[in-house]
């Protein structure tokens, strides 16, 4: 179905042609008339499949049909709220709106909420007035409390990547966040998974929505050749350094599982001659906006990551993604192989496998009904398979005696 079909305004469909968007994608073409017809949306969706853009146009379309603040007298009113969960994803929905506002008749004014970033210029931002705001829950908490946001006149409210909110503190953040949006509004929640936790949080938003699933969430898409290679641990490093030598890739994505060895990987291949950097939740903003445009202009070919780029990172031309530590699980899988292959071009993903993760591995392709070939590198000689584990003693995880020891001791005296 194209665009157009879905009855469009003529500014909307000007600017999508000018962005090269013709057929709505799975997800767009259930949503979008949902939306317009005031209905609360529960949709699920894997990754790179259009969410954004299904809840962003039909916003954009309603704001078109209001009358506009056009007098500087008359202050703006928030009238969409759009909860993420990572920094980048904000800024990343943000810009999507003020893309597909280039030819409305009266620009929307956005606003972006989020940590690391001078609070006291986000509030002078709000208090001049504002149509949408896109914040993430922890910032914008920290302005609710300051009494310095009025979201009584919110009528979109829309969770993003709903599944990466299952942190401690967000049901808690929520809460105070329901008790300030009016309780007549419309609620569009989007998310790739929806575990029991998130079905709860749902719940709580709203009690009628309209379920929309795209039933090829878990396939991944035939644009990404995936690679399996066996690889002892200790060589992974050099087997990374030999595929990008040999490979004309210019943009390519390693995942790793914690931000120090993300960091520690990053300096050791600036040292070998490749322009690496890290990427994780611990840089500042102004940090990692630097480097996520860097990357964007290829002054960064290797970009070290935790997870926290395995979603909202929406960059067009990334030519390979290496699972340098296996993700946690299958959902995770999908996301991070997801950042290649996009907007129909061809894409790469390699995971390493050693001897400590190869079931887990298993375990993720059965979950992605997936069956990749292992492959062995005749320059890497694998010898790291750890299929012979001892069962017996428990492993010594230090000289002093735990806590359970102690007590069992205390008991049996």
């Amino acid at each position: 179905m194209t665009f157009e079909q879905l009855n469009l305004s003529k500014q909307i469909l000007k600017t999508l042609d000018k962005n090269d968007f013709v057929e709505a994608t799975e997800i767009q073409e259930k949503v979008i008339p949902l939306v317009l017809n005031g209905s609360d949306v529960m949709g699920k969706a894997r990754t790179s499949s259009g969410k954004t853009a299904s809840f962003v146009l039909p916003i954009l379309e309603d704001y078109i049909k209001q009358p506009i603040a056009t007098s500087k007298k008359i202050k703006r009113k928030i009238k969409a709220l759009i909860l993420t969960p990572t920094r980048e994803l904000t800024i990343q929905v943000a810009d999507v709106f003020k893309t597909f506002s280039e030819f409305l008749p009266y620009y929307p004014k956005v606003v972006t909420i989020i940590g690391g970033e001078d609070i006291s210029k986000q509030l002078i931002e709000i208090q001049k007035g504002c149509d949408i705001v896109v914040a993430t829950s922890g910032r914008l908490i920290d302005i609710v409390d300051k009494k310095q946001i009025n979201l009584g006149e919110v009528k979109y409210f829309v969770l993003d990547e709903a599944d990466k909110m299952l942190d401690i503190g967000f049901s808690e953040e929520l809460d105070k966040i329901l008790t300030i949006l009016p309780t007549k509004r419309q609620n569009l929640l989007f998310s790739a998974t929806y575990p029991q936790k998130i079905v709860d949080i749902c719940s709580k938003i709203t009690k009628n929505s309209i379920k929309v699933t795209i039933e090829k969430e878990s396939k991944i898409t035939l644009d990404i050749k995936q690679r399996a290679i066996l690889v002892n641990k200790v060589e992974r490093s050099l087997l990374l350094q030999d595929l990008i030598r040999k490979n004309s890739w210019d943009r390519v994505l390693v995942f790793m599982s914690n931000k120090r060895a993300t960091d520690n990987i990053a300096n050791k291949f600036r040292k070998f001659g490749f322009l690496a950097q890290s990427f994780h939740g611990d840089l500042e903003q102004d940090e990692r906006n630097l480097t996520l445009q860097e990357f964007k202009d290829k002054k960064i070919k290797i970009l070290f990551s935790t997870d926290i780029a395995s979603r909202g990172l929406h960059i067009d031309d990334i030519s390979c993604v290496i699972n340098f530590d296996l993700p946690r699980g299958a959902d995770d899988y999908i996301h991070r192989i997801g950042r290649t292959g996009r907007s129909g071009k061809k894409g790469v993903a390699i995971s390493f496998l050693f001897g400590e993760n190869l079931e887990h591995f298993k375990l993720i392709e059965k979950r992605c009904e997936l069956d990749i070939k292992k492959e062995e590198l005749e320059k890497f000689k694998f010898t790291d398979n750890i299929q012979k584990t001892q069962k017996g003693k428990a492993p010594v995880k230090g000289k002093r005696k735990s806590k359970k020891d102690k007590l069992r001791e205390l008991n049996l005296n």
